[in-house]
This record gives C-alpha cells, structure tokens and sequence, in this order.
C-alpha cells in the first residue's frame, strides 16, 4: 500500500512539473475585435513569450485579404532581475463577405517541436458608418504603402553572398513627401558592403499579386559570419502621407487629407547552414563561391643580380576579402620577399567580384635552374554544393651569370638588398668621401641681410598691427567675415558631391544640422524642426530667415525621391549659404 501511495505520489509530482513547464511557453492569438464590419480592418497579432522559436506558419484566412503583413517585433525587457521576452507576428486583414469565420491556429517550431495557436472566431456584419478622417486616413495608408525587406536567400551557407534591398511600394492613389529614415541597419553577424544607389527611380512591380509603383531605398550585400538564425534588421521610415478625400473644390481639384505616418519593413530572419564536413579539404580556409588560381612569373629567365616576381591570383566571385590565399613554397637557396597585397573587386548583387593577387620580389644569388613546385587552393561552390580543388602550374626560374663568392666557412652569405629601377642589386662594399666645404656665416653676405632686414621689418610689423585693429573694430564686417567662414566650412562637403543627388542633399542636410549643433549648443535628439525654430526665435532672428531654414531642410528631404539636375543643385546650395549667413548675423 505504502509503495502503490509512493508510486501515485511521482506521478502527481511529474504531472505538475509537466504542467509547469508546459506553461513557459506560450502562443497565443489576438484579435483586435471579434465583430467587424465589411468596410472595416482587423488586426491579427500571434504573440511568443519565449526566445528560440523558428518556421513560423501563418495559417489560411480564408473570407479575408491580407491588407499588411507579416510584420515582426521583437522586445526584451529586464525588470528587477527577472527578464521577459516577446515577440509578434501581425497581420491586418480585411473581410471579404459577412458571416461567421473560424481562422485556423499558426504553427511555429519550438524545442524541435511544432506548437498551435489557438484558433480565432470572427463575425462580419453589414458596412458600418465611415470613419472620420484621421482614422480613414491611416486606414487608407495602411493598404497602398508598404516598406517591405527582400533578401535573396533565406538559407545560405556560412560564408555565402547574399542580397537584400529594402523598397518602398505604393499606388496611385496617394502622395507622399518630407521622407526621414530611422536608424541604419547594423547587420550583427553577417560582414556587409552596401551597394551605392546615385538615384531613386520610380519602377513597377508585383506585390501581393498587385501591381505598386515601388523604390529602391536601400541595397546591401551580406556574407554571414556565423551559423544559425540571424536577424537582418528593417529600416523605418517617417512620410507625410496625403490621401484623397473624395471631395474637390471649384475647379475640380481632390481635397487630400494629409498625416505623418511611421512605417518600418519588420525583423526577417536568415537561417544560416554550416557547410558540409563530407570532402572538406585540409587545405580550405573558408573561400565560398566560384574561383580560379592562377600562378606566373613576370621573367622566367634572369641574371644573378636581377629580381623576377611572381603573382599569385585567385579570381572569381564570392566572399572575397574573408580567406586566405596559398602561400608559395620557394626553394630555401633564393632570396624572397613578403608578397605585396592587390586587390581589384567590386560589390554585385551575388557578392565580391574581382581578383586577389600576391606578388612575390624573388632574387637567385647563384646559377642555375630553380623549380617552384605548384600550389592548390580549395573553395566550396554553393550552386553544386561541393568542394572543389584547383592547381596551379609550376615555374622554372633559369638564373645565368656569375656566381656570388663563398665566405670561408663555406656557407652561402645572405647578403642585403637595396632595389633601384625596379631591379634588386646588391650594396657595394667600397665608399668614396668627398670633403665638404665649411664657410663661416659671420661676417658673410647672408649674415649682414638678414640683419639689415631685422631693422627693416619693425615698421612693417607696425603697419599690419595696425590694420588688425581696424579690422578687429569693423564688428559688422567681422560678422560678415565669420558668416562667409562657417557657410565655406560646413558647406563645403555639399559642395563636393555636386551632380551626385544622394551624396550631395545628405551632405547638405548634415551641413544645416551641423551648423546649428555649432551655433546653438544643441545635441541631436533637440533636432527638430519646430524646437530650432523657437530657439532661433529667441535668439533674435527675423522669421524670414527662419522660414527660409526650414524651407530648404524640407526640400533636402523632398529632393531625395524626386529628380534633380546639377542646376537644381547649385540652386539649394546658395539658398543654404544665404541662410547660414543670415542667422550667423542675426544671432544676438
């Protein structure tokens, strides 16, 4: 009996540990309301509550169409020692008939294990009566603009180029300007190169089965660094939105309801492969793409006293820059030199292409034929997802000439080197001195000018003394002076990117901010528009002036997603000068 109470006494225990684990971990199911009518929106939110989950699986919504999403969220908090974690997948979504509909659980992998939400139950009436304004607004937003993150490849292997490039979609239906983005994305595990864009051009493509106008906002090449999942971060973005009303005026011109509006393109994850262990080569050093190796000797046929020197290039396309390239094996009886790096590559949407060669400066002291034997170089192709080994050819340096002398020991003398018109030659071993001749500059022609001029330069330095009080008294043309100055210095990064539109408004931009930091004592997070507008208020300068500040911030913004030509340019570089000139003398 005792046994029997022992034995249900472990199951209980085990049942109840059972049960607080199960509850750790949680996936539930938000709605953002049960009952909706046809022209109304619903927001589905599937919330985790613990870190390590992977393969998502939205479920089918049937009765309804995916106005937006997925988006993600990620937050992690540490509140009194204790550390929560939670992270959504969103979605909005938007009836299609009335009735009653059951929306399916998602499903997404936890500890090896496929976990269910719960399902959702929705009820979808007749259309209710229009929103106001500001609601129909974001409504209407939320259903023409997207900022989306494409990446190329979603399960690369460790060291594999990958794509991604951030656009902006959206449709005729509304108008946009005064764009700001967030913060840059970091990119934490992957090595990055971003690709340079000159111009936003205005493209049309497909999304979510519908045709938008999109941009290309930003474009980056990425090799990760690591396996696993990895996150590749959004970008976010503020836009003044303006929407139709439906209602026009007189002449029959839309009202547009404008907003700001927040967007961001949501975390995505990359799950990075390791590369196979099956047919690693002893000598692979992480070289992941398609290559060629290529070993040659500028001169194989040379002189005792003269130098050959040996290239050896890896070319091809991958992840360039992040492996090793083969080391020569020179015989021990010449003389060689640490190789001088070159590099020629540029970025491409597949990763780094170019060549890598090392050249070798070798010098044979004595006669002779020297072999250099062949060299491998081994890279995995992801394409084939296999290893593969090149060889190169080897090389026979034929030396002719004398022989240098043996030392007495008879040992062969490393002897140093100097190089002169690209050859090497050896130092000679005899000097020859020619004695210098030593004049006294007392008494000579050059001591007694310079003492005339002593004499001379006092009233000069009389005259510029004076000039400088002058100068130092003009305090309306110091003013001018100093506001030529700081326009010159701050605005002349802009000035330099003249003709490159990214380039030169984002110099510009930095040039107005960095002019205020200096004048003002502001720090970056005090950078808005309408806090500089009351400081430069107080500080005495006429609205005018303030007006014309913000006027040419606002088309710094603008003239990123529009066309500019150079005269374009140069036009909101002077206004800029004028501005900077124009607070600098106000400011009291």
């Amino acid at each position: 009996m005792y046994r029997l109470l022992k034995i249900n006494f472990s199951v209980i225990l085990l049942l109840t540990s059972w049960l607080i684990v199960a509850q750790d971990f949680e996936f539930k199911a938000i709605a953002s309301k049960t009952s909706l009518g046809l022209n109304e929106r619903v927001k589905i939110e599937y919330n985790i509550n613990q870190n390590g989950t992977s393969d998502f699986e939205a479920p089918s919504f049937d009765g309804f169409k995916v106005i937006a999403g997925p988006s993600t969220s990620v937050s992690r908090s540490w509140i009194n020692g204790k550390s929560t974690f939670s992270q959504s997948y969103i979605y909005f979504l938007q009836p299609t008939s009335q009735g009653t509909f059951t929306i399916p659980p998602a499903k997404i992998t936890y500890k090896d294990e496929v976990v269910e939400s719960n399902a959702v139950e929705l009820t979808i009436t007749e259309g209710l009566a229009a929103k106001n304004p500001t609601d129909q607004t974001t409504q209407t937003t939320n259903e023409n603009i997207f900022l989306v993150t494409h990446i190329s490849n979603a399960q690369p292997y460790i060291g594999e180029s990958i794509y991604v490039e951030y656009r902006l979609y959206f449709s005729n239906k509304i108008e946009f300007s005064d764009a700001q983005f967030g913060e840059n994305p970091k990119y934490e595990g992957f090595w990055n190169q971003e690709i340079s864009i000159n111009n936003y051009n205005k493209n049309v493509g497909d999304y979510k089965g519908e045709n938008y106008n999109y941009y290309v906002l930003k474009k980056a090449v990425l090799i990760p660094q690591k396996t696993g999942q990895l996150i590749v971060e959004p970008i976010s973005m503020d836009i003044l939105v303006g929407v139709p009303t439906g209602r026009y005026d007189f002449f029959g011109y839309e009202y547009m309801s404008t907003s700001r509006q927040h967007f961001t393109s949501g975390n995505r994850y990359v799950n990075v492969k390791s590369l196979p262990t099956e047919g690693k080569p002893s000598d692979f050093t992480g070289a992941v793409g398609q290559y060629t190796l290529n070993v040659s000797a500028n001169k194989n046929t040379i002189n005792t006293d003269e130098s050959t020197k040996i290239d050896v290039e890896v070319s091809g396309l991958g992840n360039m820059k992040l492996f090793n390239l083969p080391e020569l094996n020179i015989p021990s009886n010449l003389e060689v030199y640490p190789p001088e790096r070159k590099e020629s590559l540029s970025t491409t949407f597949n990763g780094l292409k170019g060549k890598i060669t090392d050249t070798y400066n070798v010098v044979a002291p004595y006669n002779g034929k020297y072999i250099i034997p062949q060299i491998k170089f081994s890279y995995f192709d992801p394409d084939d997802k296999k290893y593969h080994t090149t060889f190169s050819n080897e090389i026979v340096i034929n030396v002719e000439g004398e022989n240098q002398p043996i030392v007495q020991n008879n040992q062969t003398p490393k002897q140093q080197i100097t190089q002169s018109g690209g050859n090497f030659r050896y130092i000679k071993s005899d000097t020859e001195f020619d004695t210098i001749s030593n004049d006294d500059f007392y008494g000579s022609g050059l001591f007694y000018s310079l003492l005339g001029f002593t004499f001379l330069a006092i009233p000069l330095f009389i005259m510029v003394g004076n000039k400088r009080k002058e100068r130092m008294a003009d305090i309306k043309g110091n003013k001018q002076r100093e506001a030529d100055r700081l326009s010159k210095k701050y605005l002349g990064e802009a000035k330099q990117q003249l003709g490159n539109k990214e380039a030169f408004y984002t110099a510009l931009e930095k040039a107005l901010h960095n002019f205020l930091k200096a004048k003002l004592h502001l720090e970056t997070n005090d950078m808005s528009q309408d806090n500089i507008a009351n400081l430069l208020r107080d500080k005495g300068v006429e609205q005018t002036t303030i007006f014309k500040f913000s006027e040419v911030l606002n088309d710094c913004n603008y003239a990123r997603y529009t066309p500019m030509s150079k005269g374009n340019m140069e036009e909101a570089l002077q206004a800029a000068a004028e501005v900077l000139q124009g607070i600098n003398s106000q400011l009291s």
